[in-house]
């Protein structure tokens, strides 16, 4: 049996960028409805960003166990539960859920269980267990998300062959894992499960690891890998799996070395959910990827309708996804909203962790602009050394011409949140030199940021002056 309804704004997917979107909305004042086929918080929360965080967290308690000799406590050999581990992580994700929740109903929201799609601009439809559910409303705003990129190299049926979903169900530790990929998804598992004793060895089509990364940062961690025994090949892929075992696989690599392993991620990226969900019907625009196309202000082809997050492609991040949707939100009760992308944080949870906000000098070089880098290591402050962190650095990079900051990348301890002081500085159109006159408190990981941007004027005190 068919129901109707009517909303001023319908949101279709319940992820970091359609939550926060409807949200947004509903504090404008609006009626709005959201619709999520699956679990709220979509895969950021449930399959991506928070069930990965929560293994990284189980394991970087595990290495701090097994280093406390270094800091005078002495303990016996740890024994890690991965089903431990893993009910941990579900119970994480399940209370940031009912949060969610929560807060849908706090600001009137009706929330919708069903697969929604486009059955006009202004007319959504949602499948549900219970019959179709017709939503007449004036704005709809996709968001979709992404899945795991498959190959046909692989079959993914087979149980030796995972993807960063299933990787994030095992509950046994496999003995060896090949990870296919060495992007953000591949290098944060490859962490993970090296923690947990596991054999790991990565592949990776590209020249280096971590290929969207400054280059230096992608020297220092295929080291910093390499030294913790994780096997990491270059400019190769795998041909062809030999043989599929109920316990395992035997893959061929283009090099023609054959490895065996229990295991085999395959982590190359993400696949756009934008089928299926009336899209072409209606005529709204599509890439050559399969991405919807929207301007500056999130608007499609189609007036009154609105994408966000993944599905439009762009940048694949869950807090860009949620400024997305704010945007969205802002743009669809009639306001002025514009995003800027030059200020995008982007975050990777190895050990030590990464961060990265505007420009590398490699990326400062193709758009013609002339820099200066101010660098300064971890090794060189206090706070970290008292840490016992004290591998990486920060990385400044200026407008020669005027000093103001583009950038910054920070390999580090907690580098995930060093790396918004210089996000805040591109923003305002800071200088290095207004970061490097601001006292910053000692002994403190932020002193790096500091001492970073004194470096740009050849100013660092904590570091030998470079030869000329």
């Amino acid at each position: 049996m068919s129901e109707s309804m009517r909303a001023r704004v319908v949101v279709i997917g319940g992820g970091p960028g359609g939550y926060v979107c409807a949200i947004r909305a509903a504090q404008l004042g609006t009626g709005v409805v959201l619709v999520e086929k699956d679990l709220l918080g979509g895969t950021c929360l449930n399959r991506g960003c928070i069930p990965t965080k929560a293994l990284l967290a189980c394991t970087e308690a595990l290495e701090t166990i097994r280093e406390a000799e270094e800091f005078g406590i002495k303990v016996g050999e740890p024994e890690p539960d991965l089903g431990a581990m893993i009910q941990r992580k579900n119970a994480i994700s399940e209370t940031l859920r009912k949060g969610i929740a929560q807060l849908l109903k706090a600001n009137k929201i009706e929330l919708v269980q069903g697969f929604g799609r486009l059955a006009a601009p202004d007319k959504v439809v949602v499948e549900r267990e219970e019959g179709l559910l017709e939503i007449d409303t004036e704005a709809v705003v996709i968001a979709t998300g992404s899945e795991p990129a498959q190959l046909p190299t692989f079959d993914f049926n087979q149980p030796s062959i995972l993807t960063s979903t299933s990787g994030l169900e095992l509950t046994e530790i496999p003995p060896r894992m090949i990870i296919v990929g060495s992007g953000v998804v591949g290098s944060e598992f490859a962490t993970v499960f090296n923690a947990l004793g596991t054999k790991v060895t990565m592949v990776e089509l590209l020249d280096r690891i971590l290929p969207t990364e400054d280059a230096r940062i992608s020297q220092q961690m295929k080291r910093i890998l390499n030294k913790k025994g994780i096997e990491i090949y270059t400019e190769t892929t795998i041909e062809e799996i030999v043989e599929y075992r109920p316990d395992g696989l035997k893959a061929r690599l283009s090099n023609g070395e054959v490895l065996e392993a229990e295991k085999l991620l395959v982590s190359i990226g993400r696949s756009l959910n934008t089928k299926g969900i009336g899209l072409e019907e209606v005529g709204v625009e599509l890439g050559s990827r399969g991405e919807i196309v929207v301007d500056d202000r999130l608007r499609t082809n189609v007036p009154g309708v609105y994408a966000i997050g993944d599905c439009v492609g762009g940048i694949l991040l869950a807090h860009w996804a949620s400024f997305e949707g704010i945007c969205a939100a802002e743009n669809a009760m009639g306001m002025e909203s514009h995003l800027d992308s030059r200020v995008v944080p982007a975050c990777i949870f190895t050990d030590p962790e990464i961060g990265s906000v505007g420009l590398n000098p490699a990326k400062a070089e193709e758009q013609g602009i002339e820099v200066k880098v101010g660098r300064f290591m971890f090794g060189g402050l206090g706070k970290a050394l008292a840490m016992g962190k004290s591998q990486g650095f920060v990385q400044l990079v200026v407008d020669a011409r005027t000093d103001v900051v583009l950038g910054c990348q920070v390999m580090g301890p907690h580098a995930s949140d060093l790396v918004h002081e210089a996000a805040l500085a591109i923003k305002m159109n800071l200088t290095a030199a207004q970061i490097g006159s601001t006292c910053h408190a000692h002994p403190t990981l932020s002193e790096a940021i500091m001492e970073a941007a004194e470096a740009v004027h050849g100013r660092c005190i904590h570091a030998a002056p470079t030869r000329k």
